[in-house]
């Protein structure tokens, strides 16, 4: 085994785990929660001051964030991320709307705007989201507020701002909200900028700046045990840098509405909601890194609803059971540009009129059998059907011949497909005394392609670089004919803790996952991007392989007097059955943490480590990175009761290292002369930050 390198970091709070979850009060301070299973305990990480909301279960052991531009990281969880996990904000689902998934689910909340996220990681229950193999990730902005008592009004608001150094980062943040006992109106801004970073070595990270602009405003009405919730809101993203990828984001703009009801009756609880969101995206050039003219534009819509019930079937026992459905329609091309002889005169049509609708039913049962063992079964079904219109090149010509030849085969094939999807789930809990918990749980669960995986046909090198999201630099083709992913999962949690809640607790996960018509690749060829011939790349066209995952996870925390000792660990593997490794998988990491805190003063020092990442996946040319380690050094400090500050360092010791999930540095080639690299991480940063409460 290679060895790890090992650092140390002083955070700004704490990390506590909860040995059972806890029903939210709305009007309690925002928390993060992590569900390694529907029936497992709650992990609630520190607010970090990031401005990529992925970025803000980044200490979860089993979690990663593939880099993308500032704001729009990809989360893995176990080795399986982006479509393959349910993402939902406020129970929206958000598709992602470009060729290179510039505008993930997460990108369309900041930081300062969530107050709880629920990770459901391996085995979810069906009631959690179908169409995913990997788990669930559930975000929800901060919940209206309202008067204890009647004929009073209550007020609060926020104010926060986080600095740092390194891309000289701003991040801010504002929110109101004022409320009766019936009725509450809130608002919030969210402001977040930062230039290009640097590496270990002082080198500027080309292409990485971004800004990004997000309101939203909620109205709620309760009477009894009824609540109405409507929420508003816009987001603009006027640039974003992607180092990984051929394209930046020039524009970015987003806007939804979202209407949901939850009822408590004599028969049990509904739970309803409906929502509406559009997104106009654009690609193309905006750096002095990146120079020449190519307009990429992107319109796209999801709309739908869910409807849940619960029903309790006996003193220990409850029916949940729901309907969904999501529709998605996508417009991609690409404008002529006039004069150019390969890039017009006509508009290149990527995905034209695509559409993606889902209908779900699903129920589960929860039994709670005796004082010791708790069962949750669960089954469900999914109809998604496809298509897309008709395409074109951006001509006929000798310059574009094998995309003119590609768009005929793909005008002459019939575009619809149905799929038929099965979800099944089955865990369950023994409590063998009161400090030692068990869980077993498996699962069938199935996703279907996104469109992109089946309706981008570009042949042509330039047309398949355009089709990207995973930032290796390479060029990827559909095929209609692709199958979904079916995956079977077999989980185990042990879990040994204190009588307490904030008293000692070592838990280990480990699992194991085997994927039928996993959604990889097929080799068609190779080319060497911007013409470069020390740089190789891959032409690939996505194709169905069956493929398994496993690995464990490991965390603990032992507290002794003001101190404690808080870390975790996590090993996953990905291989396909015909041989080789999947791509994106996070080599062996742990974090070491010791924590101190004492009256108004909250300290951490962090240890994280990072193994050398060899298995690699060759189809892709995945590059093979080195293991590091990071210093991090944070304290913050509670001045008043409404005022808290906080200050550190992030990699103190200036370490220059790859990011494992960071792809290549396409942006940065010209300065590797010619070489395509891994994506360097972040160097040292000096953090500031403040949050005042009223």
């Amino acid at each position: 085994m290679k060895p790890l390198y090992i650092s140390l970091c002083l955070a700004a709070a704490g990390v506590s785990l909860n040995t059972h979850a806890q029903t939210v009060d709305p009007n309690t301070e925002p928390r993060y929660k992590v569900i390694v299973s529907a029936l497992a305990s709650s992990w609630q990480p520190r607010q970090n001051g990031a401005s990529d909301a992925a970025q803000l279960l980044s200490d979860t052991p089993g979690y990663s964030v593939a880099a993308g531009g500032g704001v729009s990281g990809l989360p893995y969880v176990n080795g399986l991320g982006d479509d393959r996990l349910k993402i939902r904000i406020d129970g929206m689902e958000i598709t992602s709307a470009c060729a290179n998934h510039m505008n993930a689910p997460l990108s369309y909340i900041d930081p300062s705007q969530v107050s709880r996220i629920d990770v459901l990681a391996g085995v979810t229950s069906v009631s959690a989201g179908g169409d995913s193999i990997g788990g669930s990730i559930n975000v929800k902005s901060v919940a209206p507020v309202f008067a204890n008592t009647p004929d009073s009004l209550r007020t609060s608001g926020k104010l926060s701002l986080n600095g740092r150094s390194n891309g000289q980062v701003i991040n801010s943040g504002v929110s109101a909200a004022i409320a009766s006992d019936t009725m509450s109106f809130g608002y919030n801004a969210a402001y977040a900028r930062g230039h290009s970073y640097e590496d270990g070595d002082g080198n500027r990270v080309l292409g990485s700046l971004y800004e990004s602009i997000n309101q939203s405003a909620v109205l709620a009405l309760r009477r009894q045990d009824q609540q109405v919730t409507v929420r508003v809101g816009t987001q603009h993203i006027p640039y974003q840098g992607f180092p990984n990828q051929y394209m930046d984001m020039t524009d970015n703009t987003g806007r939804y509405a979202n209407l949901a009801y939850v009822g408590k009756f004599g028969w049990g609880e509904l739970d309803a909601a409906a929502y509406w969101q559009k997104t106009d995206h654009e690609m193309g050039f905006f750096s002095p890194e990146r120079t020449g003219m190519m307009p990429m534009v992107t319109h796209g819509r999801n709309s739908g609803y869910t409807l849940k019930a619960s029903l309790p079937l006996a003193d220990n026992s409850k029916l949940r059971v729901g309907q969904e459905y999501h529709s998605f329609r996508l417009d991609d091309f690409w404008p002529g540009i006039p004069g150019s002889i390969m890039m017009g005169p006509q508009t290149y049509m990527n995905i034209n009129d695509g559409k993606r609708d889902r209908v779900a039913l699903y129920g589960e049962a929860e039994t709670q059998h005796n004082a010791q063992w708790t069962s949750l079964l669960g089954a469900r079904w999914e109809s998604v059907r496809m298509d897309a219109g008709n395409v074109q090149p951006y001509a006929d010509n000798m310059m574009n011949a094998a995309d003119a030849k590609a768009a005929k085969a793909f005008n002459a094939r019939d575009r619809h497909q149905r799929d038929s999807n099965l979800d099944l789930t089955a865990m369950g809990r023994f409590e063998a005394n009161a400090n030692t918990s068990y869980e077993l749980a498996a699962a069938r669960k199935t996703r279907s392609p996104n469109l992109y995986e089946r309706y981008s046909w570009g042949r042509g090198t330039m047309a398949m670089t355009m089709t990207n999201w995973f930032g290796d630099g390479n060029g990827y083709v559909g095929n209609i004919d692709l199958k979904p992913e079916t995956a079977y999962t077999l989980g185990f949690t042990a879990h040994w803790h204190g009588a307490q809640p904030d008293s000692w607790f070592v838990k280990l996960n480990p699992y194991y996952n085997r994927v039928k018509d996993y959604i990889d690749v097929d080799v068609l060829g190779q080319f060497n991007p911007y013409m470069a011939m020390n740089a190789r790349g891959a032409l690939l066209q996505f194709a169905n392989h069956d493929a398994r995952l496993y690995g464990a996870n490991l965390s603990w925390s032992v507290p002794v007097s003001a101190l404690k000792f808080t870390g975790n660990a996590a090993y996953t593997r990905g291989k396909r059955n015909d041989g080789g490794d999947l791509y994106h998988i996070m080599p062996l990491n742990a974090l070491l943490a010791l924590e101190y805190q004492q009256g108004a003063w909250a300290s951490q020092i962090e240890t994280r480590l990072v193994a050398h990442k060899d298995n690699v996946d060759a189809r892709r040319l995945e590059p093979e990175t080195a293991g590091y380690a990071l210093l991090n050094l944070r304290t913050s400090y509670q001045v008043q009761k409404n005022v808290q500050l906080s200050a550190g360092v992030s990699n103190l010791l200036d370490k220059q290292y790859a990011d494992p999930m960071g792809g290549v540095y396409l942006s940065g080639i010209k300065v590797n002369k010619g070489a395509l690299r891994p994506l360097p991480g972040y160097g040292r940063s000096f953090d500031l930050g403040m949050v005042i409460s009223f």
